[in-house]
């Protein structure tokens, strides 16, 4: 959609706005004080645009809504249900915003601006992940709704973002499998924390935290005395991640006990190794 342009006009909107309210003191814009039912769509939609310049998106978003109520079947309507979308988003109204969001999607799947119906939809999940402490499911949503535009909209000019974005919740949920293993980990729960840095490894591996989960591994798996599959996940780090801290951090644990960083043994990181190292997948 094209919010620029729009919000170009606000200046002649509001001029507008003041005529169709019917008087020109500073109560005509307060909340609840218009009966938009006495204005027609152009002045109700360039109110709601007012509003949000005003940075007062609630009360836009109310403008908004009475286009869509008042003249359900005009082109301003349409336009009425992504403004709602857009101004409940920046009001951090997320689930009104997603609402709306997918009121626009639903009914206007062909539509130009369906494409950024279904990124705000993606951002209403997105913009609450925050601290990796809190629970997931949020991100679990936003990486499907992201997704979506990137699988449904490639050529749109949300896709880049979309992958972006994508690509940072995935590194998140990664980071919470961190955080708890590195919980179990301290507290010498290791077969736990092996299962947590396990997850990161098979199904995090182009995130930021795979080097770190592999040296945590070899952490874990010496202090559990297994030695085939700690010297397997050094070896991994030794080929794909040699110019990091965490290949020094295990180089020096394995040698110092005289062990070497190579697989061994048949365990489900050979397997990765076997994967990641020399390309086989049997």
């Amino acid at each position: 959609m094209n919010v620029g342009k729009s919000r170009a006009k606000l200046v002649g909107a509001l001029l507008v706005v003041v005529a169709a309210a019917g008087c020109s003191n500073k109560e005509s814009v307060k909340r609840g004080t218009v009966n938009y039912e006495n204005y027609t769509a152009q002045q109700i939609f360039e109110r709601g645009e007012y509003d949000l310049a005003q940075r007062d998106p609630d009360l836009a978003a109310q403008s908004f809504a009475e286009v869509e109520r008042l003249y359900p079947y005009s082109e301003l309507a349409k336009r009425s249900v992504i403004m709602q979308a857009y101004s409940h988003h920046q009001d951090k109204d997320y689930e009104s915003s997603r609402a709306a969001a997918q009121r626009f999607i639903d009914f206007y799947p062909t539509d130009e601006d369906a494409a950024y119906a279904q990124y705000l939809l993606a951002l209403s999940y997105y913009d609450q992940i925050d601290e990796v402490g809190r629970d997931q499911g949020l991100t679990f949503q936003a990486l499907q709704a992201l997704r979506a535009v990137i699988e449904r909209y490639p050529d749109s000019e949300y896709a880049s973002s979309a992958i972006l974005k994508f690509d940072l919740a995935f590194d998140h949920l990664a980071a919470k499998e961190m955080e708890i293993g590195r919980y179990y980990l301290r507290r010498d729960h290791f077969s736990a924390a092996v299962n947590r840095f396990r997850v990161v490894v098979e199904d995090f591996q182009t995130t930021t935290h795979t080097a770190e989960a592999l040296h945590r591994l070899v952490e874990a798996y010496l202090s559990l005395g297994l030695i085939d599959e700690a010297r397997t996940a050094g070896a991994i780090l030794g080929h794909n991640f040699r110019a990091t801290e965490w290949y020094e951090e295990s180089y020096k644990l394995l040698t110092g006990r005289g062990l070497t960083l190579e697989a061994a043994g048949d365990n489900w990181l050979r397997q990765v190794y076997r994967q990641m190292i020399q390309g086989r997948w049997l």
